[in-house]
């Protein structure tokens, strides 16, 4: 089938299947679950993941050309985004025969949602200073802490958990990773509620909580190195979605704004043209690193610069949407104030927009490092600089 043909099969798929007009009544998660089994039985899930795992074993192309044809709807997918985009390329990436055979398909068919269990309330852009401890017992672990602003963990049934396995050595090297049972006794999770009203965050709790060892990721003491992994598949997953919102009835997409502004203003059609180039830039730029990461590239720090355009781009957006529309744009009631209220959480999920300027500048742009003040001088000692 040539890629053509390829979406036009997707596109009539979709017609036929993806949901349209008001959400009906019921339980949106078993909704989502049931659409995610038909999107797998139909052959548009895990396109380009190894067939030997439940993925289709197709290519970047026809992952593109699905994309294309999903355009315009609207998929009830945003529960497995964890599992799609972070959790399970990790799996494929680090995990064992074993783990893979066990968590893919079941992820993919939509069977089981995932969460991903790194930040805490003391280690959030530090992710590496940690405290969550995971410790020997017998031929497990045993786990307790906290963890904070965990995406869908209220609805999670695994979660990908980086615990501290070593307090004596460096606080990057004495990490690992697991895949725990979110359901298990001593599991509390604790919804959070945003300025948005909603509750897509949570805390959550680990008291004696036992993992087996073959849930373990990589190897003891290695798990920096498969959350950087993770890291990474986050970045390119959140860039991914570029813009606001990704379906058709998105409030805050060009096609929207064109319906509610006046574009025979010149200088409406300016700030228009203007996110239409950064949307469709890093949609491009998305493109090449997916594409690269797929043939085997690793695109290093270039997925932080992807995933501070977007947050960039949701701002820009956000203050056009406010601009434009004027100020009942972010009264309740208006279809843009959820969209414009989430738009500064981007900044900070995923890593915020300053440490993401920092890895830019030290591993992409190799800039010197910022000057640090020598904390031996005392302060009184400390000479400053004047203009002459």
């Amino acid at each position: 089938m040539n890629l053509d043909e390829y979406r036009r099969t997707a596109r009539a798929w979709l017609l036929d299947n993806a949901p349209s007009g008001e959400p009906p009544e019921g339980d949106p998660v078993a909704r989502a679950k049931d659409f995610m089994a038909r999107l797998y039985d139909a052959g548009y899930s895990g396109i380009t993941w190894p067939a030997r795992w439940g993925g289709q074993g197709l290519t970047q192309a026809e992952e593109r050309a699905f994309a294309a044809a999903a355009r315009d709807f609207t998929l009830p997918t945003y529960v497995f985004s964890i599992g799609l985009g972070m959790t399970g390329p990790t799996l494929v990436d680090r995990g064992t025969d074993e783990q893979r055979e066990r968590f893919l398909r079941p992820l993919l068919r939509g069977e089981e949602i995932w969460c991903q269990l790194f930040s805490e309330p003391g280690a959030g852009s530090d992710v590496a200073s940690l405290q969550t401890r995971a410790v020997r017992d017998g031929d497990g672990w045993i786990v307790n802490g906290q963890k904070v602003w965990t995406s869908v963990a209220h609805h999670a049934d695994w979660g990908l958990l980086l615990a501290r396995t070593d307090v004596e050595v460096p606080k990057h090297k004495g990490l690992t990773m697991f895949v725990v049972d979110m359901r298990h006794p001593g599991v509390t999770v604790r919804p959070l509620k945003d300025m948005t009203g909603r509750a897509n965050f949570n805390e959550v709790f680990f008291d004696d909580v036992p993992i087996p060892d073959e849930h373990r990721v990589g190897e003891v003491n290695d798990g920096w190195s498969v959350a950087v992994t993770t890291l990474l598949h986050e970045r390119l997953s959140i860039s991914a979605g570029v813009g606001m919102g990704s379906g058709k009835d998105d409030p805050t997409s060009l096609a929207a704004l064109r319906q509610v502004v006046d574009t025979a203003d010149p200088l409406v059609r300016d700030e228009l043209v203007e996110l239409h180039i950064r949307t469709r830039a890093l949609a491009l730029f998305n493109q090449r690193l997916s594409q690269e990461t797929k043939a085997g590239i690793f695109p290093g720090a270039r997925g932080s610069a992807a995933k501070l355009l977007l947050a960039e781009l949701y701002m820009f957006q956000a203050d056009l949407a406010t601009r434009l529309v004027g100020p009942e744009s972010v009264v309740g009631g208006h279809p843009l104030a959820h969209a414009i209220s989430q738009a500064p959480g981007m900044s900070l999920g995923g890593g915020t927009n300053e440490i993401m300027r920092n890895i830019i500048g030290d591993r992409v742009l190799n800039l010197p490092p910022e000057p640090r003040v020598d904390k031996t001088v005392p302060f009184k000692d400390l000479k400053v600089g004047t203009q002459g």
